[in-house]
């Protein structure tokens, strides 16, 4: 299966996707289509694109939307457009692989489409999540609460990264099923290792809060053996997960 089909079939999987994509304005997804065709391609860094009007032309948009459109390229830092003879659309800059609620990020040597191993990620926390709940021991949530604290006291993204990576790591643990947590811990080893760049949305903060609370609560909800909790959070760290301008490179989540 090739890189394209597996795009196709996530954009397929999943009304919260499916609505997302709906919301979107007609700047917004000719943005995101190009972002896309970027990855997909591997386009090097200053290919040009063509000019507004070749752009114009070819997603059948008006002079507003495209302009749009390329000023959301631009705030993403991955156009720059030159004026005069010789000038154009030209791309700065690689798309990041997988969009993780606030958090873009870019990877090398995988060997994995990163986001099929997101995706096994969620599923796998999805089932040792709810079995955590049931086994949790004072150690376990002991070393959840100090992934915790290094989620709220993350200096730069890469460091939220790696906390939010060791405190799901805790969760599994805490399942006490050794395969399903090796399996997990392997992904999540890959994910770290392979992570060459991880950067913040603008105006990330309120996204940012959001899922340091809702974190926080499936904690309590695994302290307190508190199952109804549990599966609230577990909705909410769903939607969390899915980036609502780009929701082709979030992880399907299970639903």
């Amino acid at each position: 299966m090739t890189s394209s089909t597996r795009t196709h079939s996530r954009t397929a999987d999943g009304p919260g996707k499916k609505q997302a994509q709906r919301s979107l304005s007609r700047a917004q997804q000719v943005a995101v289509e190009v972002e896309n065709e970027l990855l997909a391609a591997h386009t090097p860094v200053g290919t040009s694109l063509g000019r507004r009007t070749d752009l114009m032309e070819r997603f059948r948009v008006s002079p507003t939307v495209i302009n749009e459109a390329l000023r959301i390229l631009r705030d993403r830092g991955l156009v720059v457009v030159k004026p005069g003879p010789g000038g154009g659309v030209f791309v700065a800059s690689r798309p990041p692989q997988v969009r993780l609620g606030a958090l873009d990020l870019w990877f090398s040597g995988t060997g994995t489409d990163p986001l099929d191993l997101f995706e096994a990620r969620m599923h796998l926390e999805d089932v040792l999540t709810r079995v955590a709940v049931e086994r949790a021991g004072p150690t376990d949530i002991r070393d959840m609460e100090w992934a915790l604290e290094s989620m709220r006291s993350a200096g730069t993204p890469r460091d939220f990264l790696d906390a939010n990576l060791r405190l799901h790591l805790a969760i599994a643990r805490a399942a006490r099923i050794p395969v399903l947590a090796g399996m997990y811990e392997a992904i999540a080893a890959i994910i770290g290792g392979a992570a060459t760049r991880v950067e913040l949305l603008p105006d990330h903060e309120e996204m940012y809060r959001h899922s340091i609370a809702v974190h926080v609560e499936i904690v309590a909800a695994i302290r307190d053996g508190d199952r109804e909790a549990l599966d609230k959070c577990l909705g909410l760290h769903r939607q969390d997960l899915v980036r609502a301008v780009d929701p082709t490179r979030s992880p399907v989540a299970p639903e």
